[in-house]
């Protein structure tokens, strides 16, 4: 396996409330596309095999329960996670340390009701 992971969706009922919440907290601009019935708001990644999106579409529930994604918390667990109070999300776990090989992490829960991560070496 050369990747463990090439794409994740995070689950959205409202898309232009998501894409602004995600915009907000983690500073970056997302791009917007339909694939037939579902509608997209593409996370930027420098790299291929490490990229995602919001998705929009039949069969697509936000949810806490299930498969956790964890994002890059590298611009600061405790600011990302302050944005994500202020752009309408709520703090689930402060930044907590792990072990020297995980570093730390910190759960939100996000506007559209999705438990996520954001872990960091710092």
């Amino acid at each position: 396996m050369n990747h463990l992971i090439h794409w994740i969706e995070i689950p959205v009922k409202d898309l232009k409330k998501a894409r602004s919440f995600y915009e907000a907290v983690l500073e970056v601009e997302l791009a917007e596309m339909a694939l037939g019935p579902y509608h997209y708001a593409m996370f930027p990644t420098e790299d291929r095999f490490n990229a995602g999106a919001l998705v929009q579409g039949e069969g697509y529930e936000p949810s806490t329960q299930g498969t956790t994604v964890y994002l890059d918390g590298s611009r600061g667990i405790d600011k990302l996670l302050g944005k994500v109070i202020q752009a309408g999300g709520q703090v689930l776990m402060p930044k907590t340390y792990l072990s020297p090989e995980a570093g730390y992490v910190g759960f939100f829960l996000d506007t559209e009701g999705n438990k996520v991560g954001l872990q960091s070496m710092e």
